[in-house]
């Protein structure tokens, strides 16, 4: 850490001039966007853009993940000191102009206005030029994000990292559902059923529509390193959205989430899983469920920001 500059460096997320380079000012001080990257709303000369979707009234359980992305952000103020560990040196924050889009606006009194929000917001990134990554927010956000790439990519190959495969049946275009967003992506065309995959499922599904699962306890048998092995070899070239649903952790690892599974995976195996799938072309990606009032010591935010970390390595990866 350079102690000159923790002297001096505060509140770089409204004065830091520029868009690269690591961060120095106190973890525990300061305006705390994500990974310290500056706030804006201009994408001009951004590649890439992180913005949150405060939404959580679509949850089938405990609501609180419309505070996930403010918590995400204050967690992720321990992280831009250095370039991430386990890959090799790179160092995106260094190599790569990224910008804190801020947090999606809605009336969250007209919740049917909020899907073609979403899918308008991230668009407008998009045509910028620039990538997303988006902090949520319960897994409902995640279909309007997919149709917004989808436009953009065609169909997309889905990893989805989740104790649930979000697949029940919903043949209602009116209802907003966390757990039904798969189902309908499918049904829409958005993604390519043969090149996708979820990954630390361990809750049962009548139909999954042909999606290929890797349950939690395949994780746990085969190891996280093997698992990306067969992820990167089934989605091959594709454009690929990760989605991470945070109680794909094991709720040992996540505790604040809407609906927690025993059995999951372990911090150390999404870090091996992640960093496994480096090559893939990533245009996309989220973590979502994250429920700060079911925290405990903010360990659910944490792993949220360390997924985000991951994500932008991954989306970054092939174009260094």
């Amino acid at each position: 850490m350079a102690l000159e500059d923790a002297k001096s460096e505060v509140d770089g997320a409204f004065g830091r001039s520029d868009l690269k380079g690591l961060a120095f000012e106190n973890a525990f001080g300061g305006a705390t966007s994500f990974l310290r990257r500056r706030y804006t709303k201009d994408l001009a000369g951004v590649d890439l853009a992180i913005t949150g979707i405060p939404f959580d009234q679509a949850v089938t359980h405990r609501p609180g993940t419309r505070f996930g992305p403010r918590a995400i952000r204050e967690a992720s103020s321990l992280q831009p000191f250095d370039p991430p560990y386990g890959w090799d040196g790179f160092s995106p924050l260094e190599r790569f102009a990224i910008a804190d889009y801020g947090d999606m606006a809605f009336d969250y009194a007209h919740t049917a206005d909020v899907p073609a929000r979403i899918e308008a917001h991230v668009a407008g990134i998009l045509a910028a030029g620039a990538g997303c990554i988006v902090l949520g927010g319960d897994h409902s956000v995640t279909l309007p994000i997919l149709r917004a790439h989808a436009r953009r990519h065609g169909p997309l190959a889905l990893i989805q990292v989740d104790a649930h495969t979000d697949t029940w049946r919903d043949d209602d275009p009116g209802r907003i559902d966390h757990g039904t967003f798969c189902y309908t992506a499918v049904k829409e065309g958005l993604i390519d059923v043969a090149r996708s995959a979820h990954v630390g499922i361990r809750t049962v599904v009548e139909d999954n529509l042909g999606i290929h699962i890797h349950d939690a306890a395949e994780v746990h048998a085969r190891g996280a390193a093997a698992i990306a092995e067969d992820l990167t070899a089934r989605v091959g070239a594709a454009p690929v959205y990760l989605s991470f649903d945070i109680d794909g952790l094991d709720p040992a690892f996540a505790p604040g989430t809407g609906t927690p599974v025993w059995g999951g995976m372990s911090s150390a195996q999404a870090a091996a899983l992640l960093r496994g799938l480096a090559g893939i072309n990533l245009v996309g990606g989220d973590v979502v469920e994250v429920s700060p009032p079911y925290d405990h010591g903010a360990i659910t935010a944490v792993a949220g920001a360390h997924v985000a970390m991951e994500l932008i390595c991954l989306w970054g990866w092939t174009r260094r």
